[in-house]
């Protein structure tokens, strides 16, 4: 006599064989982003309040420098896979990261970092934390974060983003969503910059003529 617990299960197994197992299609390379998806980014990343600049890729360790003296920065921690002629300024104290405690981190005044992916609709960053964007902690500790993207890894809007990063969430990398510089308000609904990042956000756009 056949139980309900096997008559259960026995529908189970033949709802799953009847359905066969569909595979997502792989994510299509992003094209290059038209000139007005790049001017959008630029104007809305500027609209959270962080510093924009665009570039030619030529010009980046001269920019990264001029942009890091401009915050009086002393000390700055790089990721690993950052291009190492980027920081070239003999009197910036350079540390890698070597599992740096969040202590150790506090008394770093920047961090420097490439992205993964802009997105021009909401003028969002989003680091998935491979070569050159290195550990969250990089990018929410330091006061100063600077930041390198191209053009060419700017999308036009949030679905486009996710396709992009498929890879990472597929592999379970962490994906860190940055909406200009860390900003709260408080009880009388003034803006409080820092408290959950850094105070300040530089962007610099490579791919187009300065």
């Amino acid at each position: 006599m056949t139980t309900a617990r096997e008559e259960v299960l026995a529908r189970i197994r033949a709802a799953g064989a009847a359905r066969p197992v569909e595979v997502p299609p792989a994510p299509e390379p992003s094209p290059q982003p038209a000139p007005e998806t790049v001017d959008l980014f630029a104007e809305n990343v500027a609209d959270y309040r962080a510093v924009v600049e665009r570039l030619a890729e030529s010009a980046v360790p001269q920019r990264i420098s001029s942009a890091l003296g401009q915050y009086g920065v002393t000390s700055v921690v790089v990721p690993d896979g950052l291009p190492s002629g980027w920081l070239t300024d003999a009197a910036l104290r350079v540390l890698a990261d070597e599992r740096l405690t969040a202590y150790d981190l506090d008394a770093i005044d920047a961090v420097v970092t490439q992205a993964a992916v802009g997105i021009a609709e909401t003028g969002t960053i989003v680091l998935d934390h491979t070569a050159g964007q290195g550990r969250r902690a990089l990018s929410l500790v330091p006061d100063v974060h600077l930041c390198v993207i191209r053009a060419d890894q700017v999308v036009g809007d949030v679905p486009a983003a996710v396709r992009q990063l498929r890879p990472a969430v597929e592999t379970g990398r962490p994906l860190t969503w940055i909406s200009g510089p860390s900003a709260t308000s408080d009880i009388e609904l003034n803006r409080v910059e820092g408290v959950h990042g850094p105070r300040h956000l530089h962007v610099l756009i490579v791919g187009d003529e300065a």
